[in-house]
């Protein structure tokens, strides 16, 4: 499969350390500098900002996907290649998925979680075959993989779809990285 875009969760907050809005920036960069789209949420805010900032800023295209109700929340960016509104949450979960080739989470909240965890679980039911990575940023998620190893250990989670769901401390190069999947 060919990468063309890649989505990217993260926090509409900036988090508690430095090291999240790095992450960020270099992310974006990055998918900037492979010639890739970047797909999110659509805020100018947060996290979410800092990756579109950076991908805008090293010439790359730039996709927003923000429900209605969010507008005024999470103040849409202004600066997009494309900013689509969409009527619900799961409307926009819907269109990010389409639009993308492969779905990476930076660190989060609830809703990274659940957007991703929506993409693997659609991996998982073969409605998709598009990459999934979770960029551990400073060891953000360490719990939660733990926790995943542990579902695996336990046959909960069978380590075929652990195994679906890449986990990284950084993402240099994404085309390089989702190729390589």
């Amino acid at each position: 499969m060919s990468i063309r875009s890649v989505c990217v969760y993260c926090g509409s907050q900036m988090g508690a350390s430095p090291s999240y809005a790095r992450a960020a920036a270099a992310l974006g960069e990055a998918i900037a500098r492979d010639g890739l789209t970047l797909v999110y949420g659509g805020a100018s805010v947060g996290l979410m900002g800092v990756v579109a900032n950076a991908a805008l800023g090293a010439g790359g295209q730039v996709i927003g996907v923000m429900p209605r109700i969010l507008m005024r929340r999470e103040l849409a960016h202004p600066a997009l290649t494309e900013l689509v509104v969409t009527e619900s949450m799961q409307e926009r979960k819907a269109k990010m998925a389409e639009l993308s080739d492969a779905f990476v989470a930076l660190p989060g909240g609830i809703g990274t979680l659940d957007e991703l965890f929506e993409m693997w679980t659609w991996a998982q039911l073969g409605l998709h075959a598009k990459p999934c990575a979770l960029i551990n940023t400073d060891g953000y998620y360490d719990e939660i993989v733990n926790f995943l190893d542990r579902a695996t250990r336990d046959g909960f989670l069978r380590p075929a779809i652990r195994a679906l769901l890449r986990v990284v401390p950084q993402l240099p190069s994404p085309s390089a990285f989702f190729t390589d999947s």
